[in-house]
């Protein structure tokens, strides 16, 4: 049997440090929701634990495939742990309380294409929601359940699909496995492509669309050449159907690969085939985008166009639309410094892969195209670096970071693998610094109040839970009835939204619904923001009083772009948020500590100062 420390069958030392990273995980979460020192130092070395000795072991010449395939699954059930252990039981973070309602919605009436009152563009995206509502359907267990499933089988896709695109491109299977490890320092890796989000399906569907693509370049065979050509397009299409964004990132390194080949052989069969199945994807996700989803446009607007604003103003005279990293964070120092330092390690292991590349003769056209086409993907890790630094870009410089780093750990991985051929000596430094890169990734990806269980707190996604919030949405739905239209801050509507099972609206340009809120109290309402609610036949008004108490924890009250001041001190008075007791046309129907419910009543609504005319 394969031995790991010389005595011990490897088997039996990885299951016994599993067992103890978990209980150090489970102790960490404990620790952090009973405030009772720091979790930081247990859940990471709960996770090196295991990490350490699995991917020591993946990495070693005298493993037979069947073990190191062993062990990569392993290596990816354990790397799900920190999520599964942080949740459970249902919804946490933003997107999962949309997510689950979706999927709660077509297996309750089975229809697609349902608007989501949480994240509007997702129902244009039914892939993961009728996968989890089949699942749900056909073994009679619970939406969250059926969730779970396809999760944890789309994790170990993830790694599996690096290892085996890593061995098409270098014929080593250790290169695989060192690959498959390197991608899982990625900060998304964890926690958030983990997470009940359309990401976590679609960047698996991703990977193998990309091993069937390279396995139709490289086919020598017409009928072969088709069939993967074929199971390249089928896989195109299940990730459009799933999530825009990654069917865009397909796009682009399917132009990439193209691109490269046009350049060396622009005459050669892998160059017209790449450039068929580049088109024919193309025109799917154009074709979805066009009839199926026409606003993902506006819905990415935020994500790309104000943050390249802000990153010019940040580059400009006076440096605005800048934001501070780990501003008020309660990360330690050694995680902070972890996360500024994995870029430029990240940085120095690219400039080798591009040395090794320059100098790399070994391969046909289609390996030696699809190198270097990953080194250029994975050489855009380093620009979205510079988007962390503004509000509206940080969101879209993480998610990119998923993709990006798929060029990182598949050009990198060989140049590990020779220093390890060479220099032996340098194994135990090298996994010192993959677990720098691991901390740090995950430090700058996902701040503390994610990553760590915690009591109830205002403006936070993950804490909006309250048993006062869910009780106020539990006596709506119960007393008025669901998918009611209400007007609501971020943190009521993901609640009201979710387990109320209403229809919420927190704001937009176009529909400024938090300006009820700002309007000073004895001042007119704006009158055709008050049309727009009663032609839109909205009822009801969630107002939380904690907006005048309390900062939000991630500095948001309605929407990124909202047209509120964010400092120190709340945005909101007593007097603006209470106003609405003494307004003719909104009715207390339900009062807590912090939370009051208002139906509209429109019908009463004068012109008048308090009023204005709809």
């Amino acid at each position: 049997m394969t031995l790991i420390s010389g005595k011990l069958p490897g088997t039996v030392v990885l299951a016994v440090a599993g067992a103890a990273g978990t209980a150090l995980i489970v102790t960490s979460y404990r620790l952090a929701e009973w405030q009772h020192g720091s979790p930081f130092p247990l859940f990471w070395l709960g996770v090196l634990l295991f990490a350490v000795p699995a991917i020591a072991w993946a990495g070693r010449r005298d493993v037979s495939p069947s073990v190191r395939l062993g062990v990569l699954v392993g290596y990816a059930a354990f790397t799900y742990l920190p999520k599964l252990l942080r949740n459970p039981d249902g919804p946490l973070y933003h997107d999962e309380f949309a997510h689950w309602r979706q999927s709660e919605g077509i297996l309750a009436d089975g229809r697609l294409f349902e608007n989501n009152p949480i994240v509007r563009v997702i129902g244009d995206f039914p892939g993961l929601h009728a996968t989890v509502a089949s699942i749900a359907a056909l073994a009679g267990i619970s939406v969250w359940q059926a969730a779970l499933i396809v999760l944890v089988l789309a994790h170990v896709l993830v790694v599996l699909g690096i290892a085996v695109l890593a061995a098409d491109l270098w014929g080593d299977p250790r290169v695989a496995a060192i690959a498959a490890v390197i991608y899982g320092l990625n900060s998304s890796f964890l926690f958030f492509d983990t997470q009940f989000g359309y990401e976590s399906l679609a960047v698996p569907l991703l990977i193998w669309t990309l091993v069937a693509l390279l396995r139709a370049l490289r086919a020598g065979v017409l009928p072969v050449r088709l069939g993967w050509s074929a199971l390249t397009v089928l896989l195109a299409g299940a990730t459009i159907a799933t999530h825009h964004l990654t069917a865009l990132w397909l796009i682009g390194i399917m132009l990439l690969v193209s691109t490269v080949l046009t350049v060396r052989s622009w005459k050669a069969a892998a160059t017209v085939t790449a450039w068929t199945l580049t088109g024919a994807t193309a025109a799917l996700v154009a074709a979805w985008l066009i009839w199926v989803s026409p606003r993902t446009a506006g819905y990415l607007d935020p994500y790309f166009g104000q943050a390249l604003g802000q990153a010019a103003g940040m580059a400009g005279r006076h440096g605005s639309g800048s934001r501070q990293l780990f501003s008020e964070s309660i990360a330690p120092w050694w995680e902070r410094a972890a996360a500024f330092v994995a870029p430029p390690i990240a940085m120095a292991g690219m400039g080798l892969a591009a040395f090794r590349l320059w100098r790399d003769r070994s391969g046909g056209l289609v390996d030696r195209a699809a190198r270097l086409s990953l080194l250029i993907l994975g050489s855009l890790y380093f620009p979205a670096a510079l988007l962390i630094l503004t509000p509206s870009g940080a969101e879209g410089a993480r998610r990119s970071w998923a993709f990006s780093y798929l060029g990182i750990a598949l050009v990198v991985a060989p140049v590990v693998g020779f220093v390890l051929d060479r220099f032996r000596r340098l194994g135990l430094p090298l996994l010192a610094v993959g677990a720098v890169l691991l901390v740090g990734n995950v430090a700058a990806g996902m701040n503390p109040s994610y990553r760590f269980p915690g009591p109830p707190a205002f403006g936070s996604d993950t804490r909006a839970a309250s048993p006062e919030m869910l009780a106020a949405a539990a006596w709506l739905r119960r007393t008025q009835g669901r998918d009611l239209r209400i007007v609501a801050d971020r943190y009521s509507g993901l609640i009201f939204g979710s387990y109320g099972g209403q229809d919420p609206v927190t704001g937009s340009g176009a529909f400024p619904t938090y300006d009820l809120y700002l309007a000073p109290p004895g001042r007119p309402m704006s009158g055709p923001l008050l049309s727009q609610l009663q032609s839109w036949r909205f009822g009801y008004l969630v107002v939380d009083r904690r907006m005048a108490l309390e900062v939000p924890d991630i500095k948001i009250y309605f929407e990124t772009n909202e047209p509120i001041e964010h400092d120190d001190r709340p945005a909101f008075t007593l007097a603006q948020l209470t106003k609405f007791d003494a307004l003719p046309w909104t009715i207390k129907i339900y009062d807590s500590t912090d939370v009051a419910i208002y139906r509209f009543d429109f019908g009463s609504l004068r012109a008048s100062a308090f009023g204005g005319t709809p």
